[in-house]
């Protein structure tokens, strides 16, 4: 949070100074005995057989911590998880990401990771719907499938015997992601969930916490098959009417109303803001921060002002404080 880059004005600055220290008073005091430091002591009961995991070394008899971060206890393994670490991927990750390259049976997608990953042809479910085995035909229709700078949700699927992150698709949650926004935002402010797919109801869009950091903001798409339909639709017999019925219904598909993209843009405009200030990104703060703007009868670019941004950080401070008095 103190490395914001804001052109504030003087009173700006105080109000947002205080309430940074009042978000961080309240930080500590819910984090005082789980926060360590370098070579803080770590309380443990050595009495029980203890597994030392990453971030903690046994010096003089004691657990002393090697990384600044907070102390998370497993059963009998204790470890220090890093607040500002890279994006580190474990199976069953739901993640977002772009296509870089179409190889032989496999894309290649930049997730935000030191290395790229891999989605194996079959690795997912084919646009038919069908479970067969891949054929020499499917290999040369993947570009009619996902193509370079494609958006596309997938799963982790681990770390294959050939070093490669590979990534899975399987369900039809999946795929590829049009008529939206893809945000990058730091892959610690995404908070691992049961639910990283949401749909705000209210507003006719779908928002996709990606774990690795990847933040798609989407009009909303119902789930359906779409290579079935275009099947069915050559199946029928050709003419100058289905043809003219097939361009509509394309051109109607294409087309985005304008109070969608307005919410699009301004649910976006929110995470940047959420983002910048460094609190955890989860969706209802997120339709917090939305609302608040649409009561202010704000812009969407005036949601990116000075102004704005030290309103929600006030509001945030307001928010955890109310929490802690009711705990």
């Amino acid at each position: 949070m103190r490395d914001l880059q804001l052109s504030l004005n003087k009173g700006q600055s105080v109000r947002l100074e205080r309430a940074l220290e009042q978000l961080e008073s309240l930080s500590s005091k819910a984090n005082s005995d789980a926060s360590v430091t370098v070579a803080d002591d770590i309380s443990v009961n050595y009495e029980d057989a203890i597994l030392k995991g990453h971030g903690t070394v046994e010096m003089d008899g004691r657990l002393v911590a090697t990384l600044c971060g907070v102390v998370e206890r497993v059963n009998k393994l204790v470890y220090v998880r890093a607040l500002r670490a890279r994006y580190k991927p474990e199976i069953g990750d739901i993640i977002v990401g772009r296509v870089i390259e179409v190889a032989p049976k496999r894309w290649r997608l930049e997730i935000n990771f030191s290395q790229d990953a891999v989605l194996m042809l079959s690795s997912m479910n084919l646009p038919d719907g069908i479970q067969r085995r891949r054929t020499a035909i499917d290999e040369l229709n993947m570009r009619s499938i996902f193509e370079e700078s494609d958006v596309i949700c997938a799963e982790v699927r681990g770390f294959q015997h050939d070093g490669c992150l590979h990534l899975q698709a399987r369900s039809q949650k999946y795929g590829k992601l049009k008529k939206g926004q893809l945000l990058t935002i730091p892959p610690y402010l995404v908070k691992k969930r049961k639910q990283h797919f949401h749909y705000l109801d209210e507003y006719g869009i779908d928002v996709i916490l990606g774990c690795n950091g990847f933040v798609w903001v989407g009009e909303h798409v119902e789930t359906r098959d779409d290579m079935a339909e275009d099947l069915s639709n050559k199946s029928e017999p050709s003419s100058v009417k289905s043809l003219n019925t097939m361009s509509d219904d394309e051109a109607e598909e294409t087309y985005t109303p304008p109070e969608t993209r307005q919410n699009i843009c301004r649910t976006a405009n929110a995470i940047r803001v959420l983002s910048t200030l460094g609190f955890m990104i989860t969706v209802e703060v997120v339709v917090e921060i939305v609302k608040l703007s649409i009561s202010l009868n704000l812009d969407v670019h005036e949601m990116l002002g000075a102004e704005f941004y030290v309103l929600v950080a006030e509001k945030e401070a307001e928010r955890r404080s109310l929490l802690t008095k009711r705990r």
